[in-house]
């Protein structure tokens, strides 16, 4: 029975061997630094209130602070992911996450107004290049039909992020005095130094280009390799785009406003959730709060296992997406007039929209751009739509104080997923159709043929 059953099955080609291999030993790694970036970056939101309480930061320097991280972020987005595309993503990323890593242990020491934001500004410096440097990394692994996937696997790093790292968070916010330090400084300097050990193992451990993987046989090496040259080749014959045009392309501007407005939405319900959740439950922030913060993280987790490849595999990503955006906005703004159950529950359903649409969206842009367009556009999108974080906290608060009421932050949060939405729906066919038709088509040599379905 068995030795029938294992006649009977296809043996896999070098091609599909090489991108199982790949996966294995690249993305559980790239998911550990993003989780470590992620959680440097949103800590501030666990450490809000014991850290306004020591310092006497007031709520508009920290809604200041909180967000200028993402002006140093955007300023050297561009030149950062360049020079990852000259000297490979190896040596780059390695250095990001060593840099910041101890700029974000630094926080620790962050106890003035000034201080606290200059920091911010810094390790947004820091850490700039370092998202897009991963999507510019994965199109040189994973061909487009498995870049939907990929992408999602990536994601999974926020959701895992909140899930492990806010209890993490909260429990060292609970050692309050250990070593003569505040619980928000242990927190800080633990979680900086782990990121800047992890970059350094990093520097050692990742391969720039699969022409360099000697832990992969040759004949997946050079099937791997030829596919994704054959990708590139397809791309510059649709009118592959130079670094020049790129950033001047009105759809790439359009890519950009999208994930700026997604941006919005994504780190408003970063730095204010496990506020929000202490508010709703009468609770400090604390262990408990991060607990049960963790909960709309881990439904986000679940959905984003299967929700992109569904996208990608159906050739509905806009679809897809706009459905994901519609539930993030619409369950934030709901929020605001719900009870405490209800109101957790639709938080559930906002992060879950908002973590499972960002994959989606990632596929439009590295599935137009190639080569060193690719660096500096996905870069330009990335640094412009994380203006987004920048704006929203200090948004949030001159709506809240303008209107004297906490739903109008409900609502500007959740407004940028909807016009997220709109915008997602308003791609052109062109540019949808230049992956999708593509994935599809591709992906016939992968997956049943079941699977695949017509892209309409």
């Amino acid at each position: 029975m068995s030795q029938a059953t294992t006649a009977s099955a296809p043996a896999r080609t070098p091609l599909q061997r090489a991108v199982s291999r790949a996966r294995w030993r690249l993305m559980p790694f790239l998911v550990l630094m993003y989780i470590l970036a992620y959680l440097d970056r949103a800590n501030v939101a666990y450490a809000k209130q014991a850290f306004q309480a020591s310092t006497g930061v007031s709520e508009a320097a920290f809604a200041f602070g909180a967000g200028i991280f993402f002006i140093g972020y955007a300023l050297f987005e561009i030149p950062s992911n360049l020079i990852l595309h000259r000297v490979g993503a190896r040596v780059w990323l390695a250095r990001i996450m060593v840099t910041w890593g101890l700029l974000a242990a630094c926080m620790a020491f962050a106890s003035t107004d000034s201080l606290f934001s200059g920091l911010r500004f810094v390790l947004g410096i820091a850490e700039a290049g370092f998202f897009p440097g991963v999507i510019l990394y994965l199109t040189l692994w994973f061909p487009a039909r498995e870049r939907g996937q990929m992408l999602g696997l990536f994601y999974l790093s926020q959701p895992l992020c909140f899930i492990f790292g806010g209890p993490l968070s909260g429990a060292l916010l609970n050692l309050d005095g250990l070593w003569g330090l505040h619980g928000w400084q242990l927190m800080f300097i633990v979680e900086g130094l782990a990121a800047a050990v992890v970059g350094v193992i990093a520097f050692f451990y990742l391969t720039s280009r699969p022409d360099d993987a000697h832990w992969m046989p040759k004949d997946e090496r050079d099937a791997l390799a030829a596919e994704l040259e054959r990708e590139r080749q397809r791309k510059a014959v649709h009118g592959n785009l130079k670094l020049g045009s790129a950033l001047k392309d009105p759809l790439v501007l359009h890519f950009a406003l999208t994930y700026f407005l997604i941006a919005m939405c994504g780190y408003g319900i970063a730095f204010y959730l496990p506020a929000q959740i202490g508010t709703l439950l009468g609770m400090k922030v604390g262990l408990q709060v991060s607990l049960v913060s963790a909960i709309p993280w881990t439904c986000a987790f679940i959905v984003c296992l299967f929700w992109p490849g569904m996208a990608v595999r159906s050739g509905r990503r806009r679809t897809f997406a706009v459905i994901s955006l519609l539930c993030a906005g619409l369950g934030m703004i709901a929020t605001g007039y719900a009870s405490p159950l209800i109101g957790v529950s639709l938080l559930c359903v906002s992060v879950v929209g908002l973590i499972s649409a960002q994959p989606i969206f990632w596929t439009f842009p590295s599935g137009y751009l190639g080569g060193v367009a690719a660096a500096g556009g996905i870069a330009l999108i990335n640094a412009l739509g994380n203006l987004g974080g920048f704006v929203a906290p200090t948004l949030k608060v001159f709506a809240e104080a303008r209107l004297e009421t906490p739903t109008a932050g409900f609502w500007v949060i959740g407004a940028g997923a909807l016009l997220a939405a709109v915008m997602i729906s308003l791609i052109p066919r062109r540019a949808d159709r230049a992956v999708s038709d593509e994935a599809v088509d591709e992906a016939e040599t992968l997956l049943p043929s079941s699977a695949v379905r017509t892209h309409s």
